[in-house]
């Protein structure tokens, strides 16, 4: 192990915020009984909120973010992890309380590590991330009630960003009809290219005025969005429908009635991804690592980044700049 190594420090004083990369020492890490040789990170929005000052996600400074990891185990006092085993650490409280991906080295409680699965290796593993366990996540409790290709069309929503991207991808490639749903013109080739069969405008989902019960169109659906998104979705899906919400960049607020629960028995599916237990977290990157896994994983979603260049990658995915999934090589 290098006895210092560069990491990503946010530091907030009373007169200043700075992101900069820093040298750190071990002694610098957070507790935990696994310490890693951290291989690959990934970008997150909760890692663009852990970049600002007014993000409301870190309670002390200074501190690493970066709530993703795939790594090797450089040393452990966990007896179910030895040195030189492959692991992926994502959510729980890393890189919100506890010192996270962005840094050559990390220290994690054993609770919150995945041995990293047969058929993916650790870049894939980060192009996945938090974000595309999530989007897996979500198509699994769509399946979990039915929702099956035959049924018709499933629509993702904020479909360039990291969940909807990797929503998209998995979904074409266990059969669905996908239809994306952006406000990006300019990346309908990109959604079409990594399984969209239909790409749709941001406002042909987002009505203005939301009718109780409108035109059954949905199956199923994958919103990272909520809001009034999510409002006119519920209210265009298809008897027996289930709707997966994973996110909020629309707002907290639904301005829905029950008439789509009550008269078309539509399934409303919270996802959190951060605290998922083991029992299903752990079989669900089996699946990623298999029939789930893009064939375009690596070469249309996952883009490769530096230490250097995640403040300004920061930045873009907090204004809704971001496509597909950024992965940051340490």
């Amino acid at each position: 192990m290098k006895e210092n190594f560069n990491a990503l420090v946010v530091n907030k004083t009373d007169s200043q915020f700075l992101v900069d990369v820093k040298t750190l020492t071990l002694e610098d890490l957070s507790p935990g009984d696994v310490t890693v040789k951290v291989a690959y990170s990934s970008v997150n929005y909760k890692d663009g909120l852990a970049s600002i000052p007014n993000g409301k996600i870190l309670d002390t400074y200074p501190f690493v973010p970066g709530i993703d990891m795939a790594g090797t185990v450089v040393a452990s006092k966990d007896s179910r992890f030895k040195e030189g085993d492959k692991i992926i650490a994502t959510s729980y409280e890393i890189g919100i309380k506890s010192f996270g991906g962005f840094s050559e080295y990390a220290r994690l409680k054993g609770d919150w590590i995945v041995p990293l699965p047969d058929g993916l290796s650790l870049i894939e593993a980060m192009a996945f991330g938090t974000a595309g366990f999530t989007a897996a996540l979500s198509i699994q409790r769509l399946q979990d009630n039915g929702i099956n290709p035959d049924k018709g069309e499933v629509l993702v929503t904020g479909a360039t960003g990291g969940v909807g991207s990797l929503a998209v991808s998995i979904l074409s490639k266990l059969g669905y009809y996908v239809v994306a749903s952006t406000g990006k013109e300019s990346e309908y080739d990109y959604l079409k290219s990594i399984g969209a069969n239909e790409v749709i405008s941001r406002e042909e989902v987002n009505y203005e005025k939301i009718p109780a019960l409108g035109k059954q169109r949905w199956a199923g659906a994958v919103d990272p969005v909520g809001g009034n998104t999510l409002a006119s979705i519920l209210s265009n899906c298809k008897y027996g429908a289930s709707v997966a919400v994973s996110g909020l960049t629309g707002g907290p607020k639904v301005p829905t009635t029950v008439f789509p629960f009550i008269l078309r028995g539509i399934n409303l599916l919270g996802i959190d991804s951060a605290y998922c237990p083991m029992n299903i977290r752990k079989p669900l990157w089996n699946r990623m690592a298999n029939e789930m896994k893009p064939e375009t994983l690596l070469s249309d979603i996952g883009q490769e980044i530096t230490l250097e260049e995640l403040p300004s990658t920061l930045e873009k995915i907090l204004k809704g700049q971001a496509r597909g999934r950024s992965i940051v090589k340490l």
